[in-house]
């Protein structure tokens, strides 16, 4: 394959931010796409192969209009272009970050960040029930938050109700101190932190003290019926069948639901069925629910988060096909 050179110009307004600190990103795509890299004067020198020079003026192409829009380059957004250079979507990541959610009370945007988190978003808007599945670090509960509370602030719906099932994950804390309240908040803790960053601490309060914005458990949701609400089931894996069917068939007119979790961290206790993992088995041909996958590629946090994900995916697989060899009857 024929080795080019080409020179990418780079504003002196905006390489740092798509260079990183100290070239870390300049360097993480020269490793990435075995090509050598020179900075100077606000150009790029990219020498390689032809295919991956090409690819290389592609990512920059895409982190410099994204910096131009005003967002602050980061290593996931660096991570993601790379990947969808090797798919040949270069462009998705532009029309994915015209997708503006919301903003913080500090200002900063809440947009998709993925392909997969598009797609979960748009679903949102178009199917009254989303179900939302994947690992930890893919935005399920962060972007239904904000899809919740800019409805909200539409006027679309008249309340917001978050809920979740209480399950320890995984550690028997017995008795906690205080009242009712004190003893259920730690475990919705997320969902308070998410509301915080979005709406501010003092917008949530005013509007929870006139109940439009309600945080409860699972089993508070009995005997109701959810009229023209905005209503998130938070980690639904921890669900039996018979609460998953309690809380579907509370959803009354004019109301959206949104139901996010992930089979692989899953507390209940025994052997029994998930409700998460029976509902998408039962409700899979209905027409007005979606059921959206995210993947590791689609976490937005740190980038170990994703390494470790795909670690313990891999580790699983593995234990799954020793298992089925150690069977009577299996592979051996």
């Amino acid at each position: 394959m024929a080795i080019v050179e080409t020179m990418i110009d780079i504003p002196a307004e905006h390489e740092r931010n798509v260079c990183g600190q100290f070239d870390a990103f300049l360097k993480k795509i020269e490793k990435t796409l075995r090509v050598t890299m020179v900075s100077r004067d606000g150009c790029i020198k990219v020498i390689g192969p032809e295919t991956m020079v090409g690819k290389a003026r592609s990512v920059f192409g895409n982190l410099i209009e994204l910096s131009r829009r005003g967002n602050t380059i980061t290593e996931q957004n660096v991570d993601y272009a790379l990947s969808l250079s090797f798919e040949e979507k270069d462009d998705k990541i532009l029309e994915i970050d015209r997708d503006l959610i919301c903003r913080t009370i500090s200002g900063k945007p809440v947009k998709p960040k993925t392909i997969g988190q598009k797609q979960y978003v748009d679903a949102i808007r178009e199917k009254m029930i989303v179900f939302g599945l994947g690992p930890a670090g893919t935005g399920k509960t962060y972007l239904a938050m904000a899809m919740a509370i800019q409805a909200f602030k539409n006027n679309e719906v008249g309340r917001i109700i978050l809920t979740r099932p209480a399950i320890e994950a995984g550690e028997k804390l017995g008795f906690l101190p205080g009242d009712l309240q004190s003893k259920i908040d730690p475990y919705l803790r997320p969902l308070y932190d998410a509301l915080y960053e979005i709406m501010g601490a003092d917008s949530y309060l005013h509007n929870a003290e006139k109940g439009l914005i309600e945080v409860a458990p699972l089993a508070y949701m009995r005997g109701r019926t959810l009229d023209n609400a905005y209503i998130i089931l938070d980690e639904a894996q921890n669900t039996t069948p018979a609460q998953m069917k309690m809380f579907l068939t509370r959803i009354g007119f004019g109301s959206k639901v949104i139901v996010t979790g992930d089979m692989s961290q899953r507390d209940l206790a025994g052997d029994g069925p998930s409700g998460l993992d029976v509902a998408v088995r039962v409700l899979r041909k209905i027409e007005d629910i979606a059921f959206v996958t995210l993947s590791d590629k689609d976490i937005v946090r740190h980038p170990l988060v994703q390494k470790i994900v795909q670690a313990y995916e891999a580790y699983e697989s593995k234990n799954r096909t020793g298992d089925r060899a150690r069977r009577p009857g299996g592979n051996k």
